[in-house]
Formats: C-alpha cells, sequence, structure tokens
C-alpha cells in the first residue's frame, strides 16, 4: 500500500460525504447519479461512443460514482476502460456508506467494494477495466503513458480545489486526448475553459444540471504545442 494521504471526510445530514480537505461535497445533494449522467456521460455522447477499446479517463475518483454509472451505462459484451486519478483516496467503509445514497448502482458496486477493501487500485466492473492511479495529478498524468477518448474532469470545485485545475494540467489533458476525443465538467468557469481551449479543445458552454446554469464540454482538435 502507497503512503498517499486518504481522504478525511465529514458527513453533512448524515449522508452526503463532504471532504475536509477541500470543504466541498463529493456529489449532487439533490441526486448525484443524475448530475453524473447529465454533465459526463451525456456531455461525452456516451453511450453512443462506445465501443471496444473504447478509454474513459477522469480527474477526481472520490466514491466512484462515475465509474458505476458508467458501467450501468455499457451493456455491450466488449471491454472498455477506465483509468481516474485520484490524490485523496476514500476509504473503502466511507465509500460503501456513500453509495448507500444510490441503490441503483448497488449490482455493479460490490465488485469495486471489494477489491477497494482489498487495496486493490486495478479491476474490473462488469464490462469495464478500471485502473485508478493514487497521487497528484500534476505528477502522475504528466508520467501516464497513454492517451483517452473521453476525460470526465470532476474534481472539486475551481475555488476550492485550484490546483486540479491549472492550465498546465489541462494543457497535459490535451496531450493524453486521442484525436477528436471529448471531456465534459460541471464548471463553466472562464479560465478553466481557456485554459481547455488553449489545449486544443473546441470548447462550448452549454446547459448544467439543476440549478447549475451552465456546464462545458468539448472535442479534441489538436494543436502545435500539444502533439
Amino acid at each position: 500500500m502507497s503512503n498517499h494521504q486518504t481522504a478525511t471526510i465529514e458527513w453533512r445530514d448524515g449522508i452526503i460525504p463532504v471532504s475536509k480537505q477541500f470543504d466541498d461535497p463529493y456529489f449532487s445533494i439533490a441526486s448525484g447519479l443524475e448530475e453524473t449522467r447529465h454533465v459526463f456521460l451525456a456531455g461525452n455522447d456516451l453511450p453512443d461512443r462506445l465501443c471496444d477499446g473504447f478509454h474513459v479517463a477522469e480527474l477526481g475518483f472520490g466514491t466512484g460514482l462515475n465509474m458505476l454509472a458508467l458501467a450501468l451505462l455499457w451493456q455491450g459484451g466488449e471491454v472498455i476502460r477506465f483509468t481516474s486519478f485520484e490524490a485523496f483516496p476514500m476509504a473503502a467503509e466511507d465509500i460503501r456508506i456513500s453509495l448507500k445514497a444510490f441503490p441503483e448502482v448497488a449490482e455493479v458496486a460490490e465488485p469495486f467494494l471489494q477489491a477497494w477493501e482489498q487495496g486493490l487500485r486495478q479491476f474490473r466492473v462488469a464490462n469495464v477495466e478500471v485502473d485508478v492511479i493514487i497521487g497528484d495529478a500534476r505528477e502522475t498524468l504528466c508520467a501516464w503513458g497513454d492517451t483517452a477518448d473521453a476525460w470526465f474532469l470532476d474534481g472539486f470545485s475551481p475555488a476550492k480545489n485550484p490546483e486540479l485545475w491549472t492550465s498546465d494540467l489541462m494543457a497535459e489533458v490535451g496531450k493524453h486526448t486521442n484525436i477528436s476525443g471529448t471531456f465534459a465538467t460541471y464548471t463553466a468557469a472562464g479560465h478553466v475553459r481557456k485554459s481547455l481551449a488553449d489545449a486544443g479543445f473546441d470548447v462550448e458552454r452549454v446547459t448544467g444540471f439543476g440549478r447549475k446554469r451552465h456546464m462545458s464540454r468539448g472535442t479534441f482538435q489538436g494543436c502545435s504545442p500539444c502533439l
């Protein structure tokens, strides 16, 4: 096991996990699963694009809810890949408690929870091969030798967790994205959109989920600094 720091959690209303490191909840109080589906799945035009070997990458693993939503979505016989970068992994028991809020994911959650309890960070959930890379993404993404077809940019809010939204890190996202690959994120912060545009994405601001008026999504076009 690594010596990386584990997430410290406090519970809001007894059911919503809030990161003490960043003073931000892990998922929407209204409906975290529906937000995941709106922002990250629909925002990346999934499941229409999913196919054998398709690779989803993510900044901010959290409770694993996005990964589980993807596993529920993908009913094809082929295997897809999911790589997530997480600096402060949650304890298995905290994840288990958190996911009780979403009984719909229970059918795919148990293999994940058992693997996580055993300290495994590479495992399979349904037809999704999962690799969770622990450490500061500003270091681990640079060292990653792979590329993604779609990105879930799901760090804590830019105001609370600015380190995960720097222009340098967004440039690394671009460098690790296949041409015509996509990203989606709940934030519409102007500096984030600019950084992603500078990284080679055609960025658009679209309707957000629930009370959030806007979110961002985009398609990677490639750019000379990134190639």
